[in-house]
């Protein structure tokens, strides 16, 4: 007997607004109780600025979660709580390796109540932290959408939050589109499913439209130095200057480090619920295709324990067991590949993944903007730079070219040898996205698809006019020496930097 499809609502997702909030997000909490941190929260920035923050949090009372009601008062209360947390941390000359029971206890009891960790994930910044400026127009409008916390009061922050929720609710129509689809494809119903397929592919375009306006209202340069920092986490942050990770004080006096991975889009449930349906199996970074043994026939293949799995545990909860339930029922690949003599349906199945790759392409373009490019001119000032001015400062934008490695690849092969891939600087975080792209294409059925998907595009040279020529006399040499390998922290993990890795926020 085949499991049930998932009912959206006994998951808190909305049929029409997907995986933000049915009702819109709370601008401030109702019980003046809470006064002290909304007014820390609208004078965020200013206290950063001041480097008064800490001392403020420091003499603030832990207050107690009994005045919090409903679904959006909890989640104001994380979002809240979470913006504070990551100021405390990193808003010093040095990083905080503790935080106090002032924000702490309230955090870890209100994560334990939400199903999230105690830190600003992806719906601490983007789900949560959004209102409509007109409430007569739709919140897929980025001109509609304002932030309701951020780190530095920037628009170029601002506007990195509300690229992702503006994706979030154009996106939205897709879940019950795809899970009518599931169950067309039950009754064995092709053209329901091709009509719904037409309709994700044409949803998707629109998402990497919307991707492609970050570069609008978002500077590469302040996102890197400013904004990003605030939105590292704990763990693999050695270099950034957490070697340990995070102390939450809860007044036991028996804490230990804790360690969590930074705000990132592989936390969004929207796209994790695309690769499901799809049937688009990723896996660990490094790992070549191989058709899982024991795959169920009329299920999509069983996830493995890759980066894309362990950000499942930062979404809320009740989203990451509907997308683990999704996954028992997702049939529409199984469904295609034995409806190969039905061509629109395989073309709009195609359609599907292209689309999808296509997104992927562009969010690549994005992290090699937004990190690899200003990452290499900040390495360029530091080494022109005395010791002393490059020390001043310690976070993510500052921190020292050696890091432990990230979660998303291991770096070690079968037989415990270092793996050719890439070496033990950490997450390969590129390499780890041109795989989930090169992953999307993988299932197309027809022929024509799978070579679209497969090529292979023109790469650049070094621009150098005298590359390969011979040498004539006194002229100019060219190194064919292979630069040294950079390595940078990523938000939640760290990565090497050369031509094939970075990151930024992850799809």
């Amino acid at each position: 007997m085949l499991p049930p499809i998932p009912v959206l609502a006994d998951y808190g997702i909305s049929p029409t607004h997907g995986f933000l909030p049915e009702v819109l997000p709370l601008t401030r909490l109702p019980d003046p109780y809470y006064n002290k941190w909304e007014a820390i929260a609208a004078n965020l920035q200013a206290l950063i600025l001041s480097k008064r923050l800490r001392g403020v949090v420091d003499r603030l009372p832990v207050l107690d979660t009994i005045g919090l009601e409903h679904d959006a008062e909890w989640r104001r209360a994380y979002s809240l709580l979470s913006f504070m947390a990551h100021g405390y941390i990193w808003s010093g000359d040095s990083p905080s390796d503790r935080l106090p029971p002032s924000i702490s206890i309230p955090l870890l009891k209100i994560s334990k109540h939400l199903e999230v960790p105690p830190v600003a994930t992806y719906a601490a910044v983007c789900l949560w932290n959004f209102k409509p400026l007109f409430m007569d127009e739709d919140i897929d409008n980025l001109e509609n959408l304002a932030t309701l916390s951020t780190f530095t009061g920037a628009i170029d922050e601002s506007w990195f939050y509300l690229v992702s929720v503006a994706m979030e609710a154009r996106g939205a129509p897709i879940i019950p589109l795809m899970l009518t689809a599931i169950a067309a494809a039950r009754e064995g119903d092709a053209a329901t499913v091709t009509r719904c397929l037409h309709t994700f592919a044409e949803r998707l375009d629109d998402l990497t439209t919307l991707l492609q306006r970050m570069h609008e209202s978002c500077d590469p340069k302040i996102f890197y130095d400013r904004i990003r920092p605030f939105l590292a986490g704990s763990k693999n942050m050695a270099d950034a200057g957490l070697p340990h990770g995070v102390i939450y004080e809860d007044g036991s006096g028996k804490e230990e480090y804790r360690q969590y991975s930074g705000g990132s889009n592989a936390q969004s449930s929207l796209i994790q619920f695309f690769d499901i349906v799809l049937g688009i199996e990723h896996r660990p970074t490094g790992e070549k295709r191989g058709r899982p043994q024991d795959q169920t026939e009329g299920q999509a293949p069983p996830p493995k324990h890759n980066f894309l799995l362990e950000m499942r545990n930062y979404m809320p909860g009740p989203h990451a067991r509907f997308l683990n339930d999704v996954q028992s029922v997702a049939n529409i690949r199984d469904f295609v590949e034995n409806h190969r003599d039905d061509r629109p349906l395989c073309i709009a199945y195609d359609a599907c993944l292209a689309m999808l790759r296509a997104l992927r392409d562009k969010h690549i373009a994005i992290v090699t903007r937004y990190i690899v490019l200003p990452s290499r001119e900040v390495r360029a000032r530091s080494r022109s730079r005395s010791p002393e001015a490059v020390r001043r400062k310690v976070n993510l934008a500052t921190a020292s070219r050696q890091g432990p490695p990230g979660i998303a690849l291991d770096t070690r092969n079968a037989d415990g040898k270092k793996d050719s891939l890439k070496g033990t600087g950490g997450t390969a975080l590129i390499s780890f996205l041109k795989q989930a792209r090169d992953e999307t294409g993988e299932p197309a059925v027809e022929a024509w698809a799978h070579r679209f998907m497969s090529r292979v595009i023109r790469t650049e040279g070094q621009g150098d006019f005298f590359a390969g020529k011979p040498e004539e006399g006194a002229g100019l040499q060219v190194s064919s020496q292979k630069p040294e390998e950079e390595v940078v922290p990523g938000l939640a993990g760290s990565w090497t930097m050369d031509d094939d890795v970075g990151g930024i926020c992850y799809y």
